[in-house]
């Protein structure tokens, strides 16, 4: 059984009972998220290296994902290995092999040897290869594309995206639809040159049936992909997003009704007062399936630091109900990301989810707010170490810039919450005693 399909049956599966140890509520509250298709848990069994099972929706704490994978241009599997493993060590909750250069299947299975989280791909970029390399990725056949998935699931990809809203109605849409960046989605726009220059359906959406069927047999998680996602401001919320969204509305009915769980991928470049707008109407027209959203990203213009300007978008969403944020890294729009690029991206975007579990009101991200203020105002350093996000950084940076009082080096001796609870408290010796300037007038 699929762990929908269980859900259904009043089971409470191994993966079930572990996302709610982990997300603080009962098995029975995950359970029924799982049977409504309002959380999904991506973990086919052929994965066996994942430990670190994943709940994504509804009532459960914003996850986040880090892309990575060679490019046509520069391939090196061992870094991309690292890469791995950095964006593990940093807290990304799942991982996507994006891979388009190179064996393609031996760098899949290295990287799930080191994937102890969830690892998803885009099968469409595999087929498009191996028939780029024949003659022409137009030679590309439906049946191509359904082996690969097949094989991705064999070999225990636990999620893929698949591109199945770019339909020749909806490209219709976007053909009438005024745009300044065109399809900018590489699946999406892979899909689409495809189906015009054939003439034909996109089979994907055509074989539904024949996808889901792959999708049960191991249990992957449909990400159904957001191939006409705004990519400017300027593109946001039009018609061409909004009839692919009507259409992966409906196919979220049709995998539930098979069994199969599936989110819904979402946007993308958007303006921050259009943010609360994209996931309300996501959440309404998908039954509130699990909403991945590629950043969002509220300004076209932070080329080189797109991570933070990713981040703002994405705890904006996050607190408006976005499930899981795909990160952005410095290297976004400008070239392929270094495992350094990957450090700092899910740094940003763990923070970005943080501060959205706070907004929503989650209650272990508040507890955990406040133990941490408590420690800093006892000036329990190693208190604060093991709450923060980050504890090695943070000791890193306390250590580098050390004071030579118990107080950190920007106030030392002069740090406010010591003094004043020095004062309060009657005590006989401070801290400020002896140190320069002791007995002068501060501020």
């Amino acid at each position: 059984m699929t762990q929908l399909e269980a859900a259904r049956k009043g089971i409470v599966t191994e993966e079930m009972a572990y996302v709610a140890e982990r997300e603080g509520v009962s098995p029975g509250f995950v359970r029924e998220g799982v049977a409504a298709g309002r959380i999904v848990i991506p973990r086919n069994p052929n994965h066996r290296t994942l430990r670190d099972f994943k709940g994504i929706g509804e009532g459960l704490s914003v996850k986040v994902n880090a892309n990575l994978g060679t490019s046509y241009d520069y391939v090196d599997l061992e870094e991309e290995v690292a890469k791995a493993r950095v964006a593990i060590q940093y807290g990304a909750d799942t991982i996507m092999d994006l891979s388009t250069g190179g064996d393609l299947k031996a760098i899949r299975e290295r990287i799930l040897e080191v994937a102890t989280v969830p690892l998803g791909t885009v099968p469409i970029y595999e087929a498009e290869f191996r028939a780029a390399r024949r003659k022409s990725f137009y030679d590309m056949s439906a049946d191509e594309l359904f082996g690969v998935i097949e094989e991705h699931g064999r070999q225990g990809v636990d999620y893929i995206t698949v591109h199945v809203g770019v339909t020749l109605r909806n490209l219709e849409v976007y053909r009438q639809t005024p745009r300044t960046t065109g399809i900018v989605s590489r699946g999406g726009g892979l899909m689409a040159a495809w189906m015009l220059h054939r003439g034909e359906e996109n089979p994907l959406y055509a074989r539904f049936d024949d996808l889901l069927d792959i999708a049960r047999t191991y249990d992957m998680t449909l990400s159904l992909g957001d191939g006409l996602r705004p990519g400017s401001l300027a593109d946001s919320i039009d018609r061409a997003q909004m009839a692919e969204l009507l259409t992966l509305g409906e196919l979220v009915e049709r995998a539930r009704r098979a069994g199969v769980q599936a989110m819904v991928e979402g946007p993308g470049h958007i303006p921050l007062n259009e943010v609360a707008a994209n996931v309300q109407i996501q959440k309404k027209l998908t039954g509130h399936a699990p909403f991945y959203i590629l950043g969002m990203l509220p300004v076209d213009t932070a080329a080189g630091f797109d991570h933070i300007a990713g981040a703002i978008g994405g705890a904006l969403a996050g607190w408006m109900g976005a499930d899981m944020l795909c990160y952005l890294t410095p290297a976004e729009h400008l070239g392929l990301p270094t495992p350094e690029h990957v450090k700092e991206g899910v740094i940003a975007f763990r923070i970005a989810a943080h501060a959205a579990d706070v907004a929503r009101g989650n209650p272990r991200a508040l507890e955990r707010n406040r133990r941490m203020s408590e420690a800093r105002y006892r000036l329990d350093w190693e208190g604060q170490f093991a709450l923060c996000l980050f504890p090695e950084e943070a000791r890193r940076l306390k250590e580098e810039r050390g004071s030579r009082t118990k107080a950190c080096s920007m106030c030392g001796p002069f740090c406010p919450m010591n003094l004043v609870e020095a004062v309060l408290r009657g005590r006989a010796r401070m801290e400020l005693q002896g140190a320069p300037y002791a007995h002068d007038p501060v501020g």
